[in-house]
């Protein structure tokens, strides 16, 4: 696989955990951060190239030599920030693919509209970056859309869950479901059924849409 260059917009939860997978592969990461803390904190974790500043300002995504980049990915917790640093990305630097975070579902088709290839899912985002294919072949979500699929990303409460006291094989988990990844801390893991859910753990599932209220119910509720 050819390594690439990825810069990010955003270094919180979600842009930390994206730098990390993808320097622990091998690929060039800078990180564009407003917090002088979180900046600090990913420098000395991490050997990415920080910048402290607003991935929406010209002059940061200069700094972060974002004309090179492979790819742009926007994922703070802010929509509008996000739609704005993608559109910069692609408007002055031409940069051959933009990935954003969709906070609000509602603002999912905007994104699309615009190019941009939007999503909710960190681990999602994290293979949408790395792959080296088409725009139209880089992720499924679309067309599992259009089949009745959907991708979900629930959070399981600090408190804990019902689920958390079963192996995942004895959830009960409605028919054609399937758990595809656990968020947890820094590490993502793929699911067997003797595992099991803890709390503040970040499930990524594929439901069909009719099911995915009842797959809500079982991972969350007491």
């Amino acid at each position: 696989m050819r390594k690439i260059y990825i810069v990010i917009s955003g270094g919180g939860k979600v842009g930390s955990f994206l730098a990390k997978k993808l320097l622990d592969k091998g690929h060039a990461v800078a990180v564009i951060e407003k917090d002088v803390g979180i900046c600090e904190s990913i420098s000395t974790s991490m050997n990415a190239l920080v910048i402290n500043g607003d991935a929406c300002d010209l002059r940061y995504q200069e700094e972060a030599h974002v004309e090179r980049a492979d790819v742009f990915a926007a994922v703070t917790g802010d929509d509008d920030d996000n739609l704005v640093a993608c559109q910069l990305a692609k408007v002055s630097f031409d940069i051959p693919r933009a990935v954003a975070r969709v906070n609000n579902p509602k603002n999912e088709r905007i994104f699309n509209l615009m190019g941009i290839d939007a999503i909710s899912s960190t681990t999602i985002i994290g293979e949408l970056v790395e792959r080296e294919t088409t725009i139209g072949d880089i992720i499924t979500l679309y067309t599992m859309q259009k089949g009745r699929l959907a991708i979900v990303e629930l959070d399981i409460p600090e408190a804990g869950s019902g689920a958390c006291r079963l192996p995942i094989k004895d959830l009960g988990l409605p028919k054609g479901c399937v758990l595809v990844s656990i968020i947890r801390g820094d590490e993502a893991i793929v699911p067997h059924g003797g595992d099991t859910l803890e709390p503040c753990d970040s499930v990524i599932a594929i439901t069909s849409v009719e099911q995915e209220d009842k797959l809500k119910d079982i991972l969350i509720s007491k």
